[in-house]
Protein backbone atom coordinates (compact mmCIF):
# COMPACT_ATOMS: atom_id res chain seq x y z
CA UNK A 1 0.00 0.00 0.00
CA UNK A 2 1.28 3.44 -0.55
CA UNK A 3 2.12 5.81 1.84
CA UNK A 4 -0.93 9.13 1.55
CA UNK A 5 1.96 11.19 2.26
CA UNK A 6 2.07 13.99 -0.11
CA UNK A 7 6.06 13.09 -0.84
CA UNK A 8 6.42 9.44 -1.64
CA UNK A 9 7.12 7.17 -4.33
CA UNK A 10 8.31 8.33 -8.17
CA UNK A 11 7.72 5.50 -10.90
CA UNK A 12 10.54 4.20 -12.74
CA UNK A 13 10.39 6.31 -15.98
CA UNK A 14 11.31 9.12 -14.65
CA UNK A 15 14.55 7.45 -13.67
CA UNK A 16 15.07 5.47 -16.68
CA UNK A 17 16.61 8.59 -18.40
CA UNK A 18 18.04 10.38 -15.14
CA UNK A 19 20.37 6.92 -14.66
CA UNK A 20 22.08 7.04 -17.71
CA UNK A 21 20.95 4.20 -19.64
CA UNK A 22 18.14 2.12 -20.16
CA UNK A 23 16.49 3.59 -23.52
CA UNK A 24 18.38 4.00 -27.19
CA UNK A 25 17.31 7.21 -29.08
CA UNK A 26 13.95 6.96 -30.49
CA UNK A 27 12.22 8.70 -33.11
CA UNK A 28 9.38 11.94 -32.49
CA UNK A 29 7.89 12.88 -35.72
CA UNK A 30 6.60 15.92 -36.81
CA UNK A 31 4.80 16.88 -39.92
CA UNK A 32 4.39 14.51 -42.54
CA UNK A 33 6.22 11.22 -42.67
CA UNK A 34 10.03 11.92 -43.15
CA UNK A 35 10.36 8.89 -45.60
CA UNK A 36 8.61 10.93 -47.97
CA UNK A 37 10.41 14.28 -47.65
CA UNK A 38 8.43 15.97 -44.78
CA UNK A 39 9.55 16.95 -41.45
CA UNK A 40 12.54 15.62 -39.87
CA UNK A 41 12.37 13.41 -37.20
CA UNK A 42 13.46 14.83 -33.65
CA UNK A 43 15.30 12.02 -31.86
CA UNK A 44 16.49 11.93 -28.13
CA UNK A 45 20.23 11.56 -28.30
CA UNK A 46 22.46 10.36 -25.84
CA UNK A 47 24.25 13.55 -24.76
CA UNK A 48 22.69 14.97 -21.63
CA UNK A 49 21.02 18.52 -21.72
CA UNK A 50 23.46 21.41 -20.36
CA UNK A 51 22.61 23.03 -17.30
CA UNK A 52 20.70 25.82 -18.81
CA UNK A 53 18.82 23.16 -21.73
CA UNK A 54 17.43 21.36 -18.70
CA UNK A 55 16.74 24.42 -16.71
CA UNK A 56 14.79 25.52 -19.54
CA UNK A 57 13.25 22.49 -20.50
CA UNK A 58 11.83 21.67 -17.41
CA UNK A 59 10.64 25.68 -16.77
CA UNK A 60 9.29 25.88 -20.34
CA UNK A 61 7.15 22.78 -19.69
CA UNK A 62 5.90 23.98 -16.11
CA UNK A 63 4.86 27.14 -17.33
CA UNK A 64 3.16 25.88 -19.97
CA UNK A 65 1.31 23.42 -17.76
CA UNK A 66 0.12 25.98 -14.69
CA UNK A 67 -1.07 28.01 -17.66
CA UNK A 68 -3.47 25.52 -19.10
CA UNK A 69 -1.80 25.54 -22.31
CA UNK A 70 -2.05 21.67 -22.50
CA UNK A 71 -0.63 21.16 -26.06
CA UNK A 72 1.95 23.53 -25.94
CA UNK A 73 3.25 21.29 -22.79
CA UNK A 74 2.71 18.23 -24.54
CA UNK A 75 4.92 19.55 -27.43
CA UNK A 76 7.77 20.13 -24.60
CA UNK A 77 7.98 16.34 -23.61
CA UNK A 78 9.19 13.23 -25.82
CA UNK A 79 6.13 11.75 -25.51
CA UNK A 80 3.31 14.18 -27.00
CA UNK A 81 0.37 12.20 -27.39
CA UNK A 82 0.63 10.52 -24.02
CA UNK A 83 0.95 13.77 -22.34
CA UNK A 84 -1.83 15.36 -23.32
CA UNK A 85 -3.81 12.58 -22.91
CA UNK A 86 -2.57 12.56 -19.01
CA UNK A 87 -2.12 16.51 -18.63
CA UNK A 88 -6.16 16.59 -19.97
CA UNK A 89 -7.10 13.67 -17.94
CA UNK A 90 -5.45 16.07 -15.17
CA UNK A 91 -7.48 19.42 -15.68
CA UNK A 92 -10.69 17.41 -16.44
CA UNK A 93 -10.42 15.23 -13.32
CA UNK A 94 -8.44 16.78 -10.97
CA UNK A 95 -10.50 20.23 -11.46
CA UNK A 96 -7.85 22.10 -10.03
CA UNK A 97 -8.93 25.92 -9.44
CA UNK A 98 -5.51 27.37 -9.88
CA UNK A 99 -1.90 25.74 -10.73
CA UNK A 100 1.15 27.09 -9.38
CA UNK A 101 4.55 24.96 -10.63
CA UNK A 102 7.77 26.52 -9.77
CA UNK A 103 10.91 24.89 -10.64
CA UNK A 104 13.43 24.04 -8.04
CA UNK A 105 16.38 22.87 -9.72
CA UNK A 106 18.07 19.71 -10.38
CA UNK A 107 18.50 17.14 -7.48
CA UNK A 108 19.73 14.29 -7.40
CA UNK A 109 19.20 10.58 -6.97
CA UNK A 110 19.57 10.65 -3.16
CA UNK A 111 17.71 13.46 -2.31
CA UNK A 112 15.48 12.06 -5.00
CA UNK A 113 15.33 8.99 -2.43
CA UNK A 114 15.22 11.10 0.97
CA UNK A 115 11.81 12.82 -0.30
CA UNK A 116 10.16 9.84 -1.74
CA UNK A 117 11.19 7.40 1.53
CA UNK A 118 12.34 4.83 -1.38
CA UNK A 119 15.62 3.59 -2.05
CA UNK A 120 17.91 5.11 -4.95
CA UNK A 121 17.09 2.97 -8.04
CA UNK A 122 19.79 0.99 -9.36
CA UNK A 123 20.86 1.86 -12.76
CA UNK A 124 18.61 0.47 -15.58
CA UNK A 125 19.47 -2.33 -17.97
CA UNK A 126 19.28 -1.57 -21.76
CA UNK A 127 16.27 -3.66 -22.48
CA UNK A 128 13.89 -1.88 -24.78
CA UNK A 129 10.36 -0.98 -23.87
CA UNK A 130 6.84 -0.72 -26.01
CA UNK A 131 5.60 2.43 -27.04
CA UNK A 132 2.52 2.54 -24.76
CA UNK A 133 -1.03 3.24 -26.16
CA UNK A 134 -2.48 6.82 -25.80
CA UNK A 135 -3.45 7.21 -22.43
CA UNK A 136 -2.70 4.15 -20.94
CA UNK A 137 1.15 4.50 -20.36
CA UNK A 138 2.91 1.59 -18.36
CA UNK A 139 4.85 2.87 -15.59
CA UNK A 140 8.39 2.04 -16.92
CA UNK A 141 7.18 2.28 -20.52
CA UNK A 142 8.64 4.88 -22.94
CA UNK A 143 8.58 5.27 -27.00
CA UNK A 144 10.21 1.78 -28.52
CA UNK A 145 14.11 1.62 -28.55
CA UNK A 146 16.36 -1.05 -29.07
CA UNK A 147 19.78 0.14 -29.92
CA UNK A 148 21.99 1.46 -27.04
CA UNK A 149 23.85 2.80 -24.77
CA UNK A 150 21.01 5.18 -23.85
CA UNK A 151 20.16 8.55 -23.24
CA UNK A 152 21.41 10.60 -20.25
CA UNK A 153 18.96 13.10 -18.62
CA UNK A 154 18.83 15.06 -15.66
CA UNK A 155 16.81 15.26 -13.22
CA UNK A 156 14.55 18.08 -12.28
CA UNK A 157 12.32 18.87 -9.01
CA UNK A 158 9.64 21.19 -8.82
CA UNK A 159 7.28 22.71 -6.42
CA UNK A 160 3.48 22.66 -6.86
CA UNK A 161 0.41 24.32 -5.70
CA UNK A 162 -3.00 23.23 -6.46
CA UNK A 163 -6.07 25.20 -5.83
CA UNK A 164 -9.81 24.40 -5.45
CA UNK A 165 -12.74 26.44 -5.92
CA UNK A 166 -14.96 26.14 -2.64
CA UNK A 167 -12.03 25.96 -0.01
CA UNK A 168 -9.27 27.93 0.94
CA UNK A 169 -6.97 24.88 1.46
CA UNK A 170 -4.43 24.40 -1.29
CA UNK A 171 -2.64 21.10 -2.60
CA UNK A 172 1.06 21.77 -2.08
CA UNK A 173 3.72 18.90 -3.28
CA UNK A 174 6.97 18.06 -4.65
CA UNK A 175 7.61 17.23 -7.92
CA UNK A 176 9.93 15.33 -10.08
CA UNK A 177 10.64 15.34 -14.22
CA UNK A 178 13.77 13.84 -15.99
CA UNK A 179 14.79 16.31 -19.49
CA UNK A 180 16.74 14.79 -22.10
CA UNK A 181 18.30 16.49 -25.43
CA UNK A 182 16.63 16.15 -28.54
CA UNK A 183 18.50 15.38 -31.65
CA UNK A 184 17.78 19.45 -32.86
CA UNK A 185 19.37 20.58 -29.88
CA UNK A 186 16.65 21.44 -27.66
CA UNK A 187 15.80 19.75 -24.45
CA UNK A 188 12.51 17.88 -23.91
CA UNK A 189 10.35 16.44 -20.97
CA UNK A 190 10.47 12.53 -20.46
CA UNK A 191 7.10 11.70 -19.98
CA UNK A 192 5.72 9.32 -17.54
CA UNK A 193 2.65 9.22 -15.43
CA UNK A 194 4.97 10.63 -12.18
CA UNK A 195 5.35 13.85 -14.09
CA UNK A 196 1.74 14.62 -12.44
CA UNK A 197 2.66 13.61 -9.42
CA UNK A 198 5.32 11.20 -7.93
CA UNK A 199 2.93 8.01 -6.62
CA UNK A 200 1.07 7.95 -10.14
CA UNK A 201 2.24 5.15 -11.98
CA UNK A 202 1.24 2.84 -14.81
CA UNK A 203 -2.78 2.46 -15.19
CA UNK A 204 -3.61 4.64 -12.33
CA UNK A 205 -5.40 7.53 -12.15
CA UNK A 206 -5.78 10.67 -10.33
CA UNK A 207 -9.18 12.28 -9.83
CA UNK A 208 -11.22 14.59 -7.50
CA UNK A 209 -13.23 11.87 -5.80
CA UNK A 210 -16.04 11.50 -2.90
CA UNK A 211 -14.21 10.53 0.33
CA UNK A 212 -16.23 9.00 3.56
CA UNK A 213 -14.40 9.53 7.56
CA UNK A 214 -13.81 6.17 8.79
CA UNK A 215 -17.09 4.32 10.35
CA UNK A 216 -17.30 5.21 14.08
CA UNK A 217 -17.12 1.61 14.43
CA UNK A 218 -17.66 -1.56 12.18
CA UNK A 219 -20.09 -4.14 12.93
CA UNK A 220 -21.10 -7.35 11.96
CA UNK A 221 -24.64 -8.34 10.28
CA UNK A 222 -25.88 -8.47 13.69
CA UNK A 223 -24.87 -4.92 14.40
CA UNK A 224 -22.57 -6.16 17.32
CA UNK A 225 -18.92 -4.28 16.97
CA UNK A 226 -16.91 -6.17 15.13
CA UNK A 227 -14.26 -8.71 15.99
CA UNK A 228 -11.44 -10.78 14.86
CA UNK A 229 -7.46 -9.96 14.60
CA UNK A 230 -7.41 -11.45 10.62
CA UNK A 231 -10.21 -7.92 10.33
CA UNK A 232 -7.42 -5.12 10.58
CA UNK A 233 -8.12 -1.50 10.29
CA UNK A 234 -6.69 -0.84 7.09
CA UNK A 235 -9.13 -4.17 5.83
CA UNK A 236 -12.06 -2.58 7.41
CA UNK A 237 -11.05 0.82 5.76
CA UNK A 238 -10.65 -0.10 1.85
CA UNK A 239 -14.07 -2.74 2.08
CA UNK A 240 -15.69 0.66 3.40
CA UNK A 241 -13.84 2.88 0.29
CA UNK A 242 -14.59 0.54 -2.33
CA UNK A 243 -18.54 -0.17 -0.81
CA UNK A 244 -18.76 3.52 -1.58
CA UNK A 245 -17.77 3.57 -4.97
CA UNK A 246 -19.97 0.10 -5.70
CA UNK A 247 -22.69 0.46 -4.03
CA UNK A 248 -25.68 2.14 -5.90
CA UNK A 249 -26.62 6.31 -5.19
CA UNK A 250 -27.65 7.07 -1.79
CA UNK A 251 -28.39 10.71 -1.04
CA UNK A 252 -28.14 10.10 2.66
CA UNK A 253 -24.79 8.80 2.64
CA UNK A 254 -23.66 11.71 -0.20
CA UNK A 255 -24.71 13.90 2.00
CA UNK A 256 -21.74 12.82 4.66
CA UNK A 257 -19.35 12.74 1.67
CA UNK A 258 -15.86 15.23 1.58
CA UNK A 259 -13.91 15.44 -1.45
CA UNK A 260 -10.33 14.52 -2.19
CA UNK A 261 -7.28 14.26 -4.57
CA UNK A 262 -7.11 10.56 -5.03
CA UNK A 263 -5.19 8.08 -6.94
CA UNK A 264 -7.08 4.75 -7.93
CA UNK A 265 -6.64 1.57 -9.96
CA UNK A 266 -9.17 1.71 -12.28
CA UNK A 267 -9.44 -2.55 -12.12
CA UNK A 268 -10.16 -2.11 -7.84
CA UNK A 269 -6.97 -4.25 -7.35
CA UNK A 270 -4.87 -2.05 -5.48
CA UNK A 271 -5.78 0.32 -2.58
CA UNK A 272 -7.01 3.85 -3.45
CA UNK A 273 -4.06 6.60 -2.36
CA UNK A 274 -5.97 9.39 -1.06
CA UNK A 275 -3.19 12.69 -1.78
CA UNK A 276 -4.85 15.50 -0.43
CA UNK A 277 -8.44 15.92 1.41
CA UNK A 278 -9.94 19.31 -0.48
CA UNK A 279 -13.27 19.40 1.81
CA UNK A 280 -13.22 16.83 5.27
CA UNK A 281 -16.18 14.14 5.63
CA UNK A 282 -18.68 14.09 7.98
CA UNK A 283 -17.67 12.04 11.07
CA UNK A 284 -18.59 8.03 10.03
CA UNK A 285 -21.23 6.25 11.43
CA UNK A 286 -21.75 2.56 11.98
CA UNK A 287 -20.55 0.62 9.07
CA UNK A 288 -22.17 -2.89 8.40
CA UNK A 289 -20.29 -5.99 6.87
CA UNK A 290 -21.43 -9.59 5.95
CA UNK A 291 -19.11 -11.21 8.54
CA UNK A 292 -20.45 -13.05 11.43
CA UNK A 293 -18.73 -12.71 14.95
CA UNK A 294 -19.23 -16.03 15.87
CA UNK A 295 -18.17 -17.75 13.03
CA UNK A 296 -15.15 -15.45 13.08
CA UNK A 297 -14.20 -16.05 16.02
CA UNK A 298 -13.92 -19.61 15.38
CA UNK A 299 -11.77 -19.01 11.89
CA UNK A 300 -9.86 -16.68 13.70
CA UNK A 301 -9.08 -19.96 16.51
CA UNK A 302 -8.53 -22.46 13.76
CA UNK A 303 -5.87 -20.11 12.51
CA UNK A 304 -4.34 -19.74 15.50
CA UNK A 305 -4.42 -23.54 16.30
CA UNK A 306 -2.36 -23.98 13.57
CA UNK A 307 0.84 -23.47 15.84
CA UNK A 308 2.80 -20.69 12.94
CA UNK A 309 1.72 -22.16 10.36
CA UNK A 310 0.96 -19.84 7.32
CA UNK A 311 -2.23 -20.36 6.23
CA UNK A 312 -5.92 -18.89 5.58
CA UNK A 313 -9.83 -19.85 5.67
CA UNK A 314 -13.15 -18.69 4.25
CA UNK A 315 -16.61 -18.92 4.92
CA UNK A 316 -19.42 -18.02 2.72
CA UNK A 317 -23.36 -18.17 2.64
CA UNK A 318 -24.40 -20.14 -0.19
CA UNK A 319 -27.76 -18.79 -0.15
CA UNK A 320 -26.35 -14.80 -0.94
CA UNK A 321 -22.77 -15.12 -1.59
CA UNK A 322 -22.01 -13.46 1.81
CA UNK A 323 -18.74 -14.02 3.21
CA UNK A 324 -19.46 -14.97 6.89
CA UNK A 325 -15.50 -15.21 8.13
CA UNK A 326 -12.16 -14.79 6.87
CA UNK A 327 -8.63 -15.14 8.57
CA UNK A 328 -5.19 -15.65 8.28
CA UNK A 329 -2.28 -17.18 9.61
CA UNK A 330 -0.65 -15.01 10.69
CA UNK A 331 -3.80 -12.52 11.43
CA UNK A 332 -1.15 -9.11 10.06
CA UNK A 333 0.58 -10.54 7.21
CA UNK A 334 -1.13 -10.98 3.64
CA UNK A 335 -4.84 -11.46 3.59
CA UNK A 336 -3.62 -14.66 1.63
CA UNK A 337 -7.40 -15.68 2.05
CA UNK A 338 -8.83 -13.71 -0.76
CA UNK A 339 -5.09 -12.44 -2.62
CA UNK A 340 -3.07 -15.71 -1.68
CA UNK A 341 -2.65 -18.30 -5.55
CA UNK A 342 -1.58 -21.40 -4.79
CA UNK A 343 -2.69 -25.00 -6.24
CA UNK A 344 -5.67 -26.29 -4.88
CA UNK A 345 -4.78 -30.18 -4.74
CA UNK A 346 -7.88 -32.60 -5.30
CA UNK A 347 -10.62 -29.78 -4.12
CA UNK A 348 -10.56 -29.23 -7.96
CA UNK A 349 -11.87 -32.82 -8.13
CA UNK A 350 -15.27 -30.64 -7.44
CA UNK A 351 -14.93 -28.64 -10.73
CA UNK A 352 -13.06 -31.87 -12.71
CA UNK A 353 -16.45 -33.65 -11.40
CA UNK A 354 -18.99 -30.78 -12.89
CA UNK A 355 -17.75 -31.46 -15.92
CA UNK A 356 -17.40 -34.91 -16.14
CA UNK A 357 -21.25 -34.86 -15.11
CA UNK A 358 -22.12 -32.66 -17.94
CA UNK A 359 -20.46 -34.75 -20.32
CA UNK A 360 -22.54 -37.98 -19.44
CA UNK A 361 -20.61 -39.66 -16.82
CA UNK A 362 -22.50 -40.44 -14.17
CA UNK A 363 -21.52 -41.13 -10.50
CA UNK A 364 -22.30 -45.06 -10.85
CA UNK A 365 -20.62 -45.17 -14.31
CA UNK A 366 -17.71 -47.22 -13.69
CA UNK A 367 -13.94 -45.09 -14.37
CA UNK A 368 -10.95 -47.70 -13.27
CA UNK A 369 -8.59 -46.35 -10.56
CA UNK A 370 -5.28 -47.51 -12.04
CA UNK A 371 -2.11 -47.12 -10.27
CA UNK A 372 -0.71 -44.70 -12.50
CA UNK A 373 -2.51 -42.18 -15.12
CA UNK A 374 -2.21 -42.87 -19.22
CA UNK A 375 -0.78 -39.60 -20.00
CA UNK A 376 2.97 -39.65 -20.71
CA UNK A 377 4.26 -38.00 -17.41
CA UNK A 378 2.13 -40.81 -15.35
CA UNK A 379 1.07 -39.82 -12.20
CA UNK A 380 0.48 -41.96 -9.55
CA UNK A 381 -2.02 -41.74 -6.32
CA UNK A 382 -1.37 -41.09 -3.35
CA UNK A 383 -2.17 -44.51 -1.85
CA UNK A 384 -1.15 -48.09 -3.43
CA UNK A 385 -2.90 -50.70 -5.66
CA UNK A 386 -5.79 -50.70 -8.30
CA UNK A 387 -9.35 -50.53 -8.34
CA UNK A 388 -10.41 -51.14 -11.81
CA UNK A 389 -14.76 -51.70 -11.03
CA UNK A 390 -14.56 -48.15 -8.81
CA UNK A 391 -17.46 -46.16 -9.92
CA UNK A 392 -16.88 -41.99 -10.09
CA UNK A 393 -18.19 -41.68 -7.02
CA UNK A 394 -16.08 -44.23 -5.08
CA UNK A 395 -13.15 -42.45 -7.36
CA UNK A 396 -13.98 -38.86 -5.72
CA UNK A 397 -14.52 -40.53 -2.10
CA UNK A 398 -10.93 -41.84 -2.27
CA UNK A 399 -9.77 -39.20 -4.36
CA UNK A 400 -8.48 -41.35 -7.42
CA UNK A 401 -5.82 -39.39 -9.18
CA UNK A 402 -5.65 -41.52 -12.20
CA UNK A 403 -9.44 -42.25 -12.82
CA UNK A 404 -9.90 -38.20 -12.99
CA UNK A 405 -6.86 -37.72 -15.49
CA UNK A 406 -7.80 -40.83 -17.60
CA UNK A 407 -11.27 -40.37 -17.95
CA UNK A 408 -11.02 -36.38 -18.15
CA UNK A 409 -8.55 -36.78 -21.24
CA UNK A 410 -10.91 -39.08 -22.77
CA UNK A 411 -14.37 -37.38 -21.71
CA UNK A 412 -13.32 -33.69 -21.72
CA UNK A 413 -11.88 -31.34 -24.66
CA UNK A 414 -8.19 -29.63 -23.22
CA UNK A 415 -10.39 -26.26 -23.02
CA UNK A 416 -13.39 -27.81 -21.20
CA UNK A 417 -12.36 -27.95 -16.88
CA UNK A 418 -11.19 -23.58 -17.76
CA UNK A 419 -14.98 -23.46 -19.20
CA UNK A 420 -16.81 -25.53 -16.60
CA UNK A 421 -14.88 -23.20 -13.94
CA UNK A 422 -15.48 -19.79 -15.37
CA UNK A 423 -19.54 -20.72 -16.94
CA UNK A 424 -20.65 -22.38 -13.37
CA UNK A 425 -18.40 -21.53 -10.54
CA UNK A 426 -17.59 -17.67 -11.90
CA UNK A 427 -14.48 -18.94 -11.44
CA UNK A 428 -12.10 -15.81 -13.76
CA UNK A 429 -14.66 -13.29 -13.55
CA UNK A 430 -13.42 -10.00 -12.10
CA UNK A 431 -15.17 -10.13 -8.63
CA UNK A 432 -15.51 -7.06 -6.75
CA UNK A 433 -15.67 -8.34 -2.96
CA UNK A 434 -15.02 -5.25 -1.34
CA UNK A 435 -11.38 -6.40 -0.91
CA UNK A 436 -8.66 -6.35 -3.12
CA UNK A 437 -8.54 -10.30 -4.25
CA UNK A 438 -6.66 -12.56 -6.78
CA UNK A 439 -8.88 -14.21 -9.30
CA UNK A 440 -8.41 -17.88 -9.19
CA UNK A 441 -6.91 -19.06 -12.64
CA UNK A 442 -7.48 -22.70 -14.78
CA UNK A 443 -5.51 -22.13 -17.94
CA UNK A 444 -7.64 -21.84 -20.97
CA UNK A 445 -5.81 -23.89 -23.17
CA UNK A 446 -3.04 -26.41 -21.47
CA UNK A 447 0.64 -26.63 -22.79
CA UNK A 448 0.20 -30.79 -23.15
CA UNK A 449 -1.56 -33.40 -22.50
CA UNK A 450 0.32 -33.72 -19.25
CA UNK A 451 -0.59 -30.51 -17.65
CA UNK A 452 -3.93 -30.66 -18.98
CA UNK A 453 -3.60 -34.19 -16.67
CA UNK A 454 -2.25 -31.97 -13.93
CA UNK A 455 -4.89 -29.71 -13.93
CA UNK A 456 -7.66 -31.91 -13.62
CA UNK A 457 -6.50 -32.89 -10.04
CA UNK A 458 -5.93 -29.17 -9.27
CA UNK A 459 -1.21 -29.02 -9.78
CA UNK A 460 -0.08 -27.62 -12.98
CA UNK A 461 -1.63 -24.49 -13.47
CA UNK A 462 -4.54 -24.61 -11.50
CA UNK A 463 -4.41 -21.47 -8.81
CA UNK A 464 -7.00 -20.84 -6.50
CA UNK A 465 -7.34 -19.36 -3.09
CA UNK A 466 -10.00 -20.14 -0.16
CA UNK A 467 -12.43 -17.60 -1.08
CA UNK A 468 -12.45 -19.32 -4.52
CA UNK A 469 -12.86 -23.06 -3.29
CA UNK A 470 -15.26 -21.49 -0.74
CA UNK A 471 -17.27 -19.86 -3.29
CA UNK A 472 -16.95 -23.40 -5.52
CA UNK A 473 -18.23 -25.50 -2.48
CA UNK A 474 -21.19 -22.59 -2.14
CA UNK A 475 -22.30 -22.76 -5.45
CA UNK A 476 -22.61 -27.05 -5.29
CA UNK A 477 -24.44 -26.60 -1.87
CA UNK A 478 -27.03 -23.67 -3.16
CA UNK A 479 -27.23 -24.83 -6.50
CA UNK A 480 -26.30 -21.46 -8.16
CA UNK A 481 -22.97 -19.33 -8.04
CA UNK A 482 -22.85 -16.41 -5.97
CA UNK A 483 -19.90 -14.17 -6.58
CA UNK A 484 -18.73 -13.50 -2.63
CA UNK A 485 -19.56 -9.63 -1.24
CA UNK A 486 -18.46 -8.20 1.96
CA UNK A 487 -21.35 -5.71 2.00
CA UNK A 488 -24.83 -6.37 1.56
CA UNK A 489 -26.03 -4.86 -1.64
CA UNK A 490 -22.73 -4.91 -3.44
CA UNK A 491 -22.81 -5.72 -7.24
CA UNK A 492 -22.31 -9.97 -8.30
CA UNK A 493 -21.31 -11.19 -11.07
CA UNK A 494 -23.23 -13.77 -13.05
CA UNK A 495 -21.80 -17.07 -14.73
CA UNK A 496 -22.84 -17.88 -17.30
CA UNK A 497 -25.04 -20.27 -16.75
CA UNK A 498 -26.78 -22.22 -13.66
CA UNK A 499 -25.26 -25.15 -12.73
CA UNK A 500 -28.18 -27.58 -13.89
CA UNK A 501 -30.48 -29.23 -10.72
CA UNK A 502 -29.19 -32.94 -11.77
CA UNK A 503 -25.74 -32.11 -12.05
CA UNK A 504 -25.66 -30.57 -8.17
CA UNK A 505 -27.76 -32.57 -6.55
CA UNK A 506 -25.04 -35.42 -7.82
CA UNK A 507 -22.25 -33.06 -6.66
CA UNK A 508 -23.58 -32.74 -3.27
CA UNK A 509 -24.52 -36.87 -3.19
CA UNK A 510 -20.70 -36.76 -4.23
CA UNK A 511 -19.56 -34.77 -1.45
CA UNK A 512 -21.71 -36.12 0.85
CA UNK A 513 -20.49 -39.80 0.60
CA UNK A 514 -17.15 -38.91 0.75
CA UNK A 515 -17.82 -36.89 4.33
CA UNK A 516 -19.63 -39.52 5.57
CA UNK A 517 -16.94 -42.55 3.94
CA UNK A 518 -14.34 -40.85 2.20
CA UNK A 519 -11.61 -39.63 3.06
CA UNK A 520 -13.14 -36.69 5.55
CA UNK A 521 -15.40 -39.30 7.14
CA UNK A 522 -13.07 -39.14 10.65
CA UNK A 523 -12.59 -34.97 10.16
CA UNK A 524 -16.24 -34.94 9.17
CA UNK A 525 -17.32 -37.20 12.54
CA UNK A 526 -20.12 -35.67 14.04
CA UNK A 527 -21.38 -33.10 11.02
CA UNK A 528 -24.88 -34.03 10.06
CA UNK A 529 -27.18 -31.79 7.84
CA UNK A 530 -26.58 -33.49 4.99
CA UNK A 531 -23.06 -31.99 4.67
CA UNK A 532 -20.39 -32.85 1.95
CA UNK A 533 -16.86 -32.57 1.91
CA UNK A 534 -13.64 -32.68 -0.38
CA UNK A 535 -10.28 -33.35 0.57
CA UNK A 536 -7.10 -32.05 -0.86
CA UNK A 537 -3.10 -32.20 -0.96
CA UNK A 538 -0.85 -29.99 -3.22
CA UNK A 539 2.65 -30.71 -4.15
CA UNK A 540 4.83 -28.02 -4.01
CA UNK A 541 8.06 -27.74 -6.16
CA UNK A 542 10.95 -28.05 -3.51
CA UNK A 543 8.79 -29.02 -0.79
CA UNK A 544 8.61 -31.95 1.32
CA UNK A 545 5.35 -31.75 2.84
CA UNK A 546 1.92 -30.82 0.84
CA UNK A 547 -0.18 -28.25 1.26
CA UNK A 548 -3.25 -29.12 2.89
CA UNK A 549 -6.46 -27.98 1.39
CA UNK A 550 -9.85 -29.15 2.80
CA UNK A 551 -13.70 -27.80 1.31
CA UNK A 552 -16.95 -28.50 3.02
CA UNK A 553 -20.33 -27.45 3.54
CA UNK A 554 -23.63 -27.75 5.67
CA UNK A 555 -26.96 -26.24 5.96
CA UNK A 556 -26.52 -22.30 4.46
CA UNK A 557 -22.65 -21.81 5.13
CA UNK A 558 -19.42 -23.22 3.07
CA UNK A 559 -15.94 -23.44 4.39
CA UNK A 560 -12.79 -23.81 2.28
CA UNK A 561 -9.08 -23.73 3.95
CA UNK A 562 -5.55 -24.00 3.25
CA UNK A 563 -2.45 -24.64 5.17
CA UNK A 564 0.97 -24.09 3.82
CA UNK A 565 3.30 -27.43 4.61
CA UNK A 566 0.14 -29.01 6.41
CA UNK A 567 -0.12 -32.50 4.75
CA UNK A 568 -2.73 -33.92 3.48
CA UNK A 569 -6.05 -32.03 3.80
CA UNK A 570 -7.62 -34.60 7.00
CA UNK A 571 -4.14 -33.46 8.66
CA UNK A 572 -4.82 -29.32 8.73
CA UNK A 573 -7.05 -27.18 6.82
CA UNK A 574 -9.79 -30.25 7.72
CA UNK A 575 -9.93 -29.62 11.55
CA UNK A 576 -10.03 -26.01 10.54
CA UNK A 577 -12.73 -26.37 8.75
CA UNK A 578 -14.91 -28.75 10.61
CA UNK A 579 -14.16 -26.72 13.65
CA UNK A 580 -15.96 -23.17 12.07
CA UNK A 581 -18.87 -25.81 10.74
CA UNK A 582 -19.26 -26.81 14.23
CA UNK A 583 -18.87 -23.66 16.01
CA UNK A 584 -21.94 -22.29 13.07
CA UNK A 585 -24.41 -25.59 13.66
CA UNK A 586 -27.77 -23.99 13.18
CA UNK A 587 -27.37 -22.03 10.08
Amino acid sequence: MRSGAKIGIITGVSIVVLAGGGYAAYSLMGGSDSGSGGAKARTVVAEPPSADQAAAGAKDFLAAWAAGDIAKAASLTDDPAAATTALTAFKDQVKPSALTLTPTGPTTQQVFSAATGTPAPAKPTAAASATPAAGTPGATDSPSATATPGPTGTLMSFKARAEFEGTSRAWDYQGFLGVVKMSDNTPAVHWAPSVLHPHLSGNETIATQQVFAPPSTVVDRNGKPLQGASLTAALMNTVQENAQKLLPPDPTRDQDAGKAVVISDPAGKAPSDKLFTIVEPKPGKPFKVTIDNTVQAAAEKAMTDLGGKPGSVVAIEPSTGQVLAFANSPANGQNRAFTGLLAPGSTMKIVTSAALLEAGINPDTVVACPEKSSNAVAIPNDFPGAFPNNTLQQDFMVSCNTAFINQGLTSLKPETLSGTAKDLFGIGLEWKTGLPNADGKVPATPGSKDEQAMNYIGQGKVQMNPLAIASITATVQSGAFKQPILVAGLPQQAAARQISPDVAAKLRAMMNATAVGGTAKDVMAGITDNAGAKTGSAEVQGASTTNSWFAAFRGNIAVASEVQGGGHGVDAAGPAVASILKAAAGR
